[in-house]
């Protein structure tokens, strides 16, 4: 986070006309409320002399936007897994968006998905009482003790993209609307097959909700199409070659199946592998959910077919805002969702859509 401190020119000479404090308190000497009005009358002396001083020398005066409640604050990020595209995008929103108001950003996560390696991590960002907690539930019932022991320490805690099964406790809970996302896939995945074929589905966690919503939106969308079969779905654990090797399973049992929609980046990485293996790229669709750099190259080459992008940039910039919004008073909207983004092939050289690629690396 980039941090502005302003220019120290060489002390300023006494200005005629100016207030002094100390003949302000002496006129003032009567209790701590007037006092404290002598005080507020002061600043604002102070203020207006100083915009008046910056206009008469031409000077460039930046205000700085943060208040009292944010400045120099802390705010923790415990995203899903560590390293991954979609939550460094959404580390990028949080910092941008965290600068505005004078916030400290600090980072934990695990290398897995994982709610027994997430939890130590809530607990140890828990103890060390930031301002706010924004966190993606690796469950969304394992989540629940930790997260609401973060609530009960007075910490304001925003869900971002995964959530729990009761959010009574947190200020709100921000994710993308995955049921349209899942019924996103299953209309791309119904056109590039021609609406007829067995059709499978690969989630990566059961118990993720963002998981669970993208397979049932799908589910609930194929349902749409009488020529194709869903023949049920899979589940990765987040694993690449697991995912693999349910492709080639389920390729055994079923050599006429004619798409996949794989329900995250790294599930869409593993149907392609089990697709390869197979020698069956391009034959059988598969219908990608992320935009990593890993999930760009393989619409590039063919392996996937289309992808489906998520706005994780936004999501960051919205827990901040709904965080800062919470310290200073403000309402704050209970349930955000955002949307979705089809990548294809053809469209994904238009700059709109090149917006929802994940990055990596924050400018």
């Amino acid at each position: 986070m980039k941090t502005s401190f302003p220019l120290n020119p060489k002390p300023a000479e006494p200005v005629a006309g100016a207030v002094s404090l100390d003949s302000t308190f002496a006129k003032s000497n009567r209790g701590p409320a007037t006092v404290i009005s002598a005080v507020k009358l002061h600043c604002l002396v102070i203020r207006a002399m100083a915009v008046v001083i910056g206009y008469s020398f031409g000077w460039s005066i930046v205000v700085s936007a943060a208040e009292p409640e944010t400045e120099g604050k802390t705010v923790a990020f415990v995203p899903g897994v560590m390293g991954n595209a979609f939550y460094v995008s959404m580390e990028c929103g949080i910092r941008a968006e965290a600068a505005k108001y004078g916030f400290k950003v600090e980072i934990q996560g695990a290398p897995q998905f994982d709610p027994s390696l997430q939890t130590p991590i809530v607990n140890a960002v828990v103890a060390a009482k930031p301002a706010g907690l924004l966190v993606a539930p690796t469950d969304s019932k394992a989540m629940f003790v930790p997260i609401s022991q973060a609530v009960d320490a007075g910490i304001k805690v925003a869900l971002v993209d995964t959530t729990l099964d009761d959010t009574s406790k947190v200020i709100t809970a921000i994710a993308t609307d995955n049921t349209a996302g899942g019924a996103a896939a299953a209309d791309a995945l119904a056109k590039l097959i021609g609406e007829k074929g067995e059709v499978m589905a690969i989630a990566f966690q059961a118990g993720a909700s963002t998981s669970d919503q993208r397979q049932r939106g799908f589910e609930a969308e194929i349902k749409k199409y009488p020529n194709i079969k869903y023949i049920g779905f899979q589940i990765s654990n987040n694993d690449p070659s697991k995912a693999a090797a349910e492709v080639g399973s389920t390729l055994a049992a079923h050599p006429d199946l004619a798409g996949i929609f794989a329900t995250n980046d790294r599930s869409a990485e593993g149907a392609a592998t089990g697709l390869r293996v197979a020698d069956k790229v391009g034959v059988v669709k598969v219908v990608g959910f992320d935009a990593g750099d890993t999930q760009i190259k393989q619409l590039k080459d063919g392996l996937v077919q289309a992808l489906i992008a998520q706005r994780p940039y936004q999501i960051g910039v919205d827990g901040v805002d709904a965080i800062a919004n919470a310290l200073t008073g403000k309402s704050v909207e209970h349930s955000v969702t955002t949307d979705t983004v089809t990548i294809t092939k053809d469209s994904m050289q238009e700059p709109e859509i090149q917006k929802a690629f994940y990055t990596l690396k924050c400018d």
